[in-house]
């Protein structure tokens, strides 16, 4: 079973290039970090209409899973092109070094 979760996060990273792992979605964030994840995202010059979210309050079996997945306690977690970037602390930092906005350019490049 839990391998099975592995591989659906997996090929879901491989799907999509900006994917964040959160508590509710983009519209509706239903905790403080993930909140604020969506917005420094948006600012960081994301286009919201290429976010991909995975509400892991919809899932227990992923929530769990994205954990160990990325070997990070926290929930936000944010993805580019496949790699694990960090949660809403990592985010912020590197929004406010410019690291996060220039990620995101050759995200969308």
């Amino acid at each position: 079973m839990e391998q099975d979760i592995q591989q659906r996060i997996s090929d879901f990273l491989k799907a999509h290039d900006v994917v964040l792992f959160m508590k509710g979605d983009a519209n509706f964030p239903m905790c403080g970090f993930s909140s604020q994840a969506v917005e420094l995202l948006k600012a960081g010059g994301l286009d919201p209409n290429t976010l991909t979210t995975v509400n892991v309050l919809a899932d227990e079996g992923i929530r769990q899973a994205i954990k160990d997945y990325s070997n990070w306690p926290t929930i936000p977690q944010l993805y580019v092109k496949g790699e694990f970037v960090g949660g809403a602390d990592i985010i912020s930092e590197m929004y406010d070094s410019g690291e996060l906005q220039q990620l995101l350019s050759t995200a969308a490049a």
